[in-house]
């Protein structure tokens, strides 16, 4: 067996075990730190029987993808029904971050990197994070007693032996296999985007179409995170509930700036909201869903409530022609305006439909006793909120191209001025 060549000592030197480690705990840290502190200006800090740490769990294994399931019940004359599917895409988001920072860097500073080292650095990383997602799935498990309320529920609580409950556990087996998938997706989204990370020679000939255009829809993604961010702060210093302002940028706030960009491009979400859910600020999304069977959220709808909506044209505008700029200005000067708009529209077309998959919520949580159906009040209520999906990649093609082509027209005006 052939010893260690000096290559292969400094390629695990620069990225072995320890780094490996570093990564991985970096990201998983930095998600459980962000979720705690959004869970806890939520209120979550006053759960009883010390669920606080269980429930911070649970969030970072839904952030990943992963499974938690609820469960209810409520003596044998009652029945209960549970149901959520949210991503905490401000903890998502974190963790891509953080992961993506990570197995990164000590790759910097080269040009070239052959697969095989790229696949054994993964596979370090996907080690670790497995362990520790093993951890927090086990970890995320978790029984309440709910309480009926006024004194007439009580008594017939008591008449009937219903002391209703709600739990949450996790399915561990699909949690690592999604949570598996997550941290794939991140690395080569990381290897794609970042214009100095380095690639197989194979895959070499793909750098000049693919990572110009994947970057800048990710710096488009942020920047709508970024202004979601200025606004919730500036509402938090001149409305006041700081805390409520500060729950939503710590769980949610690309779920909710991530479907107002695709609002804005003329997409229609249909939802309803029922009972104690609610959906956060602005108030407007809420004005629209509550109380009808399904109600259409775009911008004909969210306008005949508050017409500063149309803001969101002109914002998008904005950004789109930065990336489409961005864009053309870092490909070669050979391509033309029109392979500018195809590459723009098919990478914006890809950003709308996950962002379509990932933004979905939905939550219900009913009580029925002898069968009669849900108790009302706060014992039971629905929240959900889907995308029309084919029109909203419609628009995001349309969209594309437009500001493909124009973006592509200012970069070659730009070289040709600059000589």
């Amino acid at each position: 067996m052939s010893s260690p060549t000096p290559y292969d000592q400094a390629v695990s030197r620069h990225h072995g075990w320890v780094q490996a480690v570093a990564a991985a705990l970096a990201g998983l840290i930095a998600m459980g730190v962000v979720a705690a502190l959004g869970l806890w200006a939520a209120g979550a800090a006053d759960l009883p029987q010390g669920a606080f740490p269980r429930v911070v769990a649970a969030t970072v294994v839904t952030a990943v993808g992963g499974t938690v399931e609820l469960s209810g019940k409520a003596g044998g004359l009652a029945d209960t029904q549970a149901g959520l599917t949210v991503i905490p895409l401000s903890v998502t988001l974190v963790g891509a971050l953080v992961v993506g920072a990570g197995f990164l860097r000590p790759l910097r500073h080269r040009a070239v990197a052959g697969a095989a080292e790229l696949a054994w650095w993964a596979a370090r990383i996907a080690v670790v994070w497995l362990l520790g997602l093993l951890g927090l799935a086990l970890a995320a498990r978790q029984t309440f007693k709910l309480s009926l309320g006024d004194d007439t529920l009580s008594d017939l609580g008591d008449l009937f032996g219903v002391s209703p409950e709600v739990g949450f556990t996790t399915d561990v087996p699909l949690t690592l296999v999604i949570g598996l998938l997550w941290l794939a997706g991140v690395l080569v989204l990381a290897l794609v985007v970042s214009r100095g990370a380095p690639l197989p020679p194979r895959l070499l000939r793909f750098q000049e179409s693919v990572r110009p255009v994947a970057h800048a829809m990710v710096v488009l993604l942020l920047a709508w995170v970024a202004l979601g961010v200025v606004a919730a702060l500036v509402v938090a210093a001149t409305r006041g509930h700081a805390a409520e302002t500060l729950a939503v940028v710590l769980l949610g706030m690309p779920n909710l700036m991530w479907l107002t960009f695709t609002i804005g491009l003329g997409a229609t979400w249909n939802g309803r909201v029922q009972g104690p859910f609610g959906l956060p600020m602005p108030h407007v999304l809420d004005e629209v869903l509550r109380g009808r069977d399904t109600a259409e959220l775009n911008l004909g709808t969210l306008a005949e409530h508050d017409g500063r909506v149309w803001w969101l044209v002109a914002v998008n505008a904005v950004l789109l022609l930065a990336a489409g700029f961005s864009m053309a200005a870092h490909s070669p000067p050979r391509m033309r305006a029109w392979q500018h708009a195809v590459h723009l529209a098919v990478a914006l077309v890809l950003t709308v439909l996950t962002v379509c998959l990932l933004g979905r919520i939905s939550a219900r949580y009913g009580l029925s006793v002898l069968g009669l159906g849900d108790l009302g009040g706060n014992l039971s209520g629905e929240l959900f909120l889907r995308p029309e999906v084919w029109s909203a990649l419609g628009f995001a093609a349309l969209w594309g191209l437009v500001a493909g082509f124009l973006g592509g027209l200012a970069a070659g005006l730009l070289r040709r001025r600059s000589g």
